[in-house]
């Protein structure tokens, strides 16, 4: 079976892994011309997408790049630590959370998709597909077309494959800019490995700093959307913005940015609940099938175990209409879940006075998420 891949970010790169590993022919389509796609933002791994990784055997491709985050802080408006606890199962190595810019991650998922002798066609994008009785084929805006017995959309919140296929189906406003840098500054000592939240009054605030002395840092604030395109405003009237807000409160927050080079910004969108994941010979995965706001930080990490879990249906369940069928229904609940619990996040307003929540360590694995992921146990039609 011949397998299209729209899309060779995390979602798509991760994907072409587990159908190669499945025993799949595998093709990856790439808009942009090279693996520089959001290079200046960067991403947390989670301890389930770390997981997902090593079923796909990438672990130590990724963990190449990038550096672990092994606990969680809090901060209140003062700075001042409030709560400190281990973050997911820091004792095992291979599950650490991690940190690492998304330019990174898709360098280090696309060299071992070549290694492992998976096409990958970069400036390839997206204008058609036409899905019959016996293949589909997608047609590029160079005059390329490829023919395939499926075709994973694997394109991201502004998915081509979903415009096509869904154009009502559009990614919302979720509630607030995301900005986001680096800086060379360090916020006074710390413990190593940790990521820092800062329960301000009007943002949310984090940051981790890597063994080598740089700091990355987001920022979540309230606000009307960017206006689709160029900035309505300079970079440098967004970054005064940001500041005037993070000012408010006696943290470490404010320096950094005001530290800091460049600085990010963009919208938190998530798409609806209920939108549809495929028809016929076509899929969606990953943010082009339930993009959610960054609140969580769950994103990747919910490609990568889309990833695993696709394979394992086509593998296991007799034909691609089944295999699409249990897929939905072992990945729906999951990532549905993560768009309502995120957008929550995105849309609560600033965090009233008093003492701060406790940081509870996360909770491990549920049963039926380890089985979903185990390579070697066969995946269900039915989730348990």
């Amino acid at each position: 079976m011949r397998v299209l891949v729209i899309g060779g970010g995390v979602a798509g790169t991760a994907t072409a892994l587990g159908l190669r590993k499945a025993g799949f022919d595998v093709t990856v389509f790439e808009a942009h011309p090279d693996t520089a796609e959001d290079l200046g933002a960067f991403l947390t791994l989670a301890g389930n997408g770390m997981r997902a990784l090593g079923e796909l055997g990438a672990t130590d491709a990724v963990t190449a790049v990038g550096f672990p985050l092994t606990s969680l802080r809090l901060l209140d408006d003062r700075g001042a630590e409030v709560a400190h606890a281990p973050l997911g199962q820091a004792e095992d190595p291979a599950l650490r959370y991690r940190c690492l810019r998304r330019g990174e991650l898709n360098a280090v998922l696309q060299g071992e998709a070549a290694r492992r002798g998976i096409r990958l066609r970069h400036g390839a994008r997206l204008v058609s597909l036409t899905d019959g009785p016996d293949g589909v084929t997608a047609r590029f805006a160079d005059g390329g077309t490829a023919t395939g017995d499926l075709l994973v959309g694997a394109d991201g919140v502004n998915s081509a494959v979903r415009r096509l296929l869904w154009p009502e189906v559009r990614p919302g406003y979720a509630g607030q800019r995301v900005y986001y840098g680096y800086t060379g500054a360090v916020p006074g000592p710390g413990p190593q490995g940790a990521i820092t939240m800062v329960r301000g009054g009007a943002t949310a605030f984090g940051y981790a700093v890597s063994p080598a002395g740089e700091t990355y840092w987001f920022a979540r604030a309230g606000g009307d959307p960017l206006p689709p395109g160029a900035p309505a405003e300079p970079p440098a009237v967004l970054r005064e913005r940001l500041l005037a807000l993070l000012r408010e409160d006696a943290t470490p927050a404010a320096g950094l940015v005001e530290a800091s080079g460049a600085v990010l910004v963009t919208n938190a969108t998530e798409l609806p609940l209920g939108a549809p994941w495929y028809t016929g010979r076509v899929l969606l995965v990953g943010d082009a099938a339930h993009a959610a706001s960054p609140a969580t930080g769950q994103g990747a990490s919910m490609a990568l175990e889309d990833a695993v879990v696709l394979a394992k249906a086509l593998r296991d369940l007799p034909g691609p209409g089944a295999a699409f069928a249990g897929y939905e229904r072992h990945r729906r609940t999951r990532v549905e879940h993560n768009i309502t619990v995120s957008g929550g996040l995105s849309r609560a307003a600033p965090a009233p006075a008093g003492p701060a929540p406790v940081v509870a360590r996360p909770a491990e694995p549920d049963g039926p998420l380890l089985r979903q992921l185990a390579w070697d146990v066969t995946l269900p039609a039915e989730p348990h």
